[in-house]
C-alpha cells in the first residue's frame, strides 16, 4: 500500500508503521506511570511482591483484553491501568482490614464497571458528576504525589537533579518521552547507587509471580476506595477514552468494553488488580493517523500494543527489584512528574467555571488535606462537601 507524502511523494505504508506505533503506545504507557501504580498499591497495604503481582497482573490483564478487543472489533482500542486511580489509591492511605480490604473494594470497583455497561443509568449518574468537582477531587489526591519530587531535590540533590533535568528538556522537544525518559535516568542513578553501595539483587525477585490474597469487605473500603476509585476511573478515563477513540471516527463498543475492563478488574483483583480502563491519553498513539493512513488498518497498531505489554509484564518484577533498591525519593520523583500534566489539566478543567469555583476549592482542599474521618479517606469527604457547598450556593432562592 501507498499514501501520497506532504510533498506529492508516494510513500510504501508496511505493517511496520502499526506495529511500531503499538510498540510506542505500550511503552508510554507503561513507563509513565508504573512508579504512580506502585506508589498507590503501596499505600493501601500491599507488601512488595503483592504490589509487584499487582503490575504483572494488570500488565497480562491489558494485553489480552486489548488484543480481544482490538481482534474482535478491529478497532485500535487500548486499555490502561487507571492512573487517576492510583493516585487516589496514594492519597487514600490504609483502611480498616489492611490490604484485603483494599482488594475487596477493587472486586467492587470491577463489578460497578460491568453493571456501567450493562446499566445506562448509572453511567448517566456518574456522567451527572459535575466535572469540576471530579476534577477537583482528582487534583487534590494528587497533589501530594505531585509535591514529592521537591522534597526529594532537598534532601538527594544529587540524585534526584538528573532525573528531573532530562524530564524538563525531553518535556520541550519530546513530551511523549519525558517521563519514559525520566525513568531511564532514574534506572541509570539507581544502577550507580546499586555499585557503588556493593549492594546485589536477589534474583528469584526477577522471575514475575502472582499474590493471590483472599478479599474482605468492610464498609470503610467501600466508602472510602471502591466510590471514589469507580467515580475517578469512570470520570477521567473511560469517559474520556471513548471521546478520544470518538474523535479519530471509532465508536468504541461500550458495553463490551465495560464488560472486559471491569471483569478483567473484578477477577485479577486478589492478584492486586485495582482498575482496568480505556486508555484516555495513550490511545491516540494507535488511533491517530500516524499509526496508519488506513483507519481501518489501525487495530493492528493496538494488537501489537498487546503483545508488547506481554513483554513488559514478564519485565515488571525486574522493573518493581529496580525501584527497590532505589535510593530515597528516585520512584517518587518518577511518579510525581508523570503527574503533573493530569494535576494541570485537572486544576484547568475544576476552575474553568466560575460559578462552581468555590466548590471546586473546597473539594480540592479537602481531599489534599489527607485527613481520614471515620474511617473513611479525603476523596470521599471532598466529593460529599464539594456537592453539599455547590447545592447550597448555586441553588436557586
Amino acid at each position: 500500500m501507498c499514501v501520497r507524502g506532504r510533498l506529492g511523494q508516494t510513500v510504501p505504508v508496511t505493517l511496520a508503521q502499526p506495529i511500531n506505533a503499538g510498540i510506542v503506545t505500550a511503552l508510554v504507557g507503561f513507563t509513565s506511570s508504573f512508579a504512580v501504580v506502585l506508589t498507590g498499591l503501596r499505600s493501601v497495604g500491599a507488601d512488595p511482591a503483592q504490589a509487584a503481582s499487582g503490575l504483572f497482573a494488570m500488565s497480562l490483564v491489558m494485553a489480552f483484553g486489548i488484543m480481544f478487543l482490538a481482534y474482535r472489533f478491529r478497532m485500535p482500542i487500548t486499555l490502561a491501568w487507571s492512573t487517576p486511580g492510583a493516585a487516589l489509591l496514594a492519597g487514600t492511605g490504609a483502611v480498616a482490614g489492611g490490604w484485603p480490604a483494599a482488594v475487596g473494594a477493587f472486586v467492587v470497583t470491577g463489578l460497578a464497571i460491568v453493571l456501567t455497561g450493562v446499566w445506562s443509568k448509572l453511567g448517566d449518574l456518574i456522567a451527572s458528576i459535575p466535572v469540576s468537582l471530579a476534577q477537583a477531587m482528582l487534583a487534590g489526591v494528587i497533589l501530594p504525589l505531585c509535591i514529592e519530587p521537591v522534597k526529594a531535590f532537598a534532601t538527594n540533590p544529587a540524585a534526584v537533579a538528573p532525573v528531573v533535568i532530562v524530564w524538563l528538556v525531553l518535556s520541550r522537544v519530546a513530551p511523549r518521552w519525558a517521563v519514559p525518559a525520566a525513568f531511564a535516568t532514574a534506572a541509570v542513578v539507581i544502577g550507580i547507587s546499586v555499585v557503588a553501595g556493593n549492594s546485589s539483587f536477589d534474583t528469584s525477585t526477577l522471575v514475575p509471580t502472582l499474590s493471590l490474597t483472599t478479599p474482605d469487605w468492610t464498609w470503610q473500603a467501600l466508602i472510602g476506595i471502591a466510590l471514589p476509585l469507580y467515580i475517578v476511573t469512570m470520570a477521567s478515563q473511560n469517559i474520556p477514552g471513548t471521546a478520544v477513540m470518538a474523535s479519530f471516527g471509532y465508536a468504541v463498543p461500550w458495553r463490551a468494553s465495560m464488560a472486559v475492563t471491569g471483569l478483567g478488574t473484578a477477577i485479577t483483583a486478589p492478584a492486586g488488580v485495582h482498575a482496568v480502563n480505556l486508555a484516555a491519553i495513550s490511545a491516540a498513539l494507535s488511533a491517530a493517523p500516524d499509526a496508519h493512513p488506513d483507519s481501518k488498518k489501525r487495530w493492528i497498531a493496538a494488537f501489537s500494543a498487546g503483545v508488547s505489554y506481554l513483554v513488559l509484564a514478564i519485565a515488571s518484577a525486574a522493573l518493581v527489584t529496580l525501584v527497590a533498591a532505589a535510593p530515597a525519593g528516585i520512584v517518587e520523583t518518577v511518579a510525581g512528574l508523570a503527574l503533573l500534566g493530569v494535576l494541570a489539566s485537572s486544576l484547568a478543567a475544576s476552575l474553568s467555571d466560575e460559578r462552581g469555583r468555590i466548590p471546586a476549592t473546597v473539594t480540592f482542599v479537602i481531599a489534599a488535606s489527607g485527613v481520614s474521618i471515620a474511617g473513611i479517606g479525603p476523596a470521599f469527604w471532598a466529593l460529599v462537601m464539594g456537592l453539599v457547598v455547590r447545592a447550597t450556593l448555586l441553588s436557586k432562592a
